[in-house]
């Protein structure tokens, strides 16, 4: 567990290009250790829209993108012949999609009533489980920018509620965690962004 200004220094270490592209400054960086991350705002509000890392591969090439915050990039399944398989598009999808003020995951297709859901803080293992009464469903994620801000987890900043075959479980974010997102906004700030079409934002 890090503090927030050890996490500035993180970022300022890194090569850092930004493109605004569609209504959204897209910045990317590139780190001494190898990894990469890909950051997208909303340039009106500034809201987070999505985090993406990428590490170096086992043989020392570019790994996959492994989304943080931000819808995942569906794929389709392909269709397995031999066992007359595909993976049902009613499985739960689980997405995080922030707030100024909260962090906000969502569980599509769980269709079970609200007194189903069980969603609790484990304080030492640093992450929050989701869990049904009817054994159902089983979910346990962590929270990094908790981490990166040096800050414990505390069940009284959790809600959750239900519609639409959706569970919303929202994470008030404390004040360390605010300051430590205006200060990074500060620094994006100092970047100039290219215009579409200038320079890529995202150097292979």
């Amino acid at each position: 567990m890090a503090s927030y200004s050890e996490w500035l220094s993180y970022l300022q270490s890194a090569e850092k290009t930004a493109l605004v592209q569609d209504g959204k400054k897209k910045v990317h960086f590139k780190f001494l250790d190898g990894k990469e991350l890909a950051e997208e705002y909303d340039v009106k509000t500034n809201d987070l829209l999505l985090r993406k890392w990428r590490k170096k591969g086992t043989l020392g090439g570019a790994g996959t993108w492994e989304i943080e915050v931000g819808d995942p990039q569906v794929f389709r399944p392909v269709a397995m012949e031999t066992q007359g398989m595909v993976e049902s598009s009613s499985n739960p999808i689980f997405t995080r999609r922030d707030t100024k003020k909260a962090f906000m995951w969502r569980i599509r297709n769980l269709p079970y009533p609200i007194e189903t859901y069980n969603v609790t803080v484990d304080t030492d293992n640093r992450c929050v489980i989701v869990r049904t009464t009817n054994k159902k469903y089983y979910k346990k994620f962590t929270i990094p920018d908790m981490d990166r801000a040096g800050l414990p987890l505390e069940q009284r900043a959790v809600n959750y509620a239900h519609a639409n075959n959706t569970l919303v479980i929202t994470y008030e974010k404390p004040a360390g965690v605010l300051e430590m997102e205006r200060q990074v906004l500060q620094e994006l700030k100092k970047l100039k962004a290219s215009r579409d079409g200038d320079v890529e934002c995202n150097p292979s």
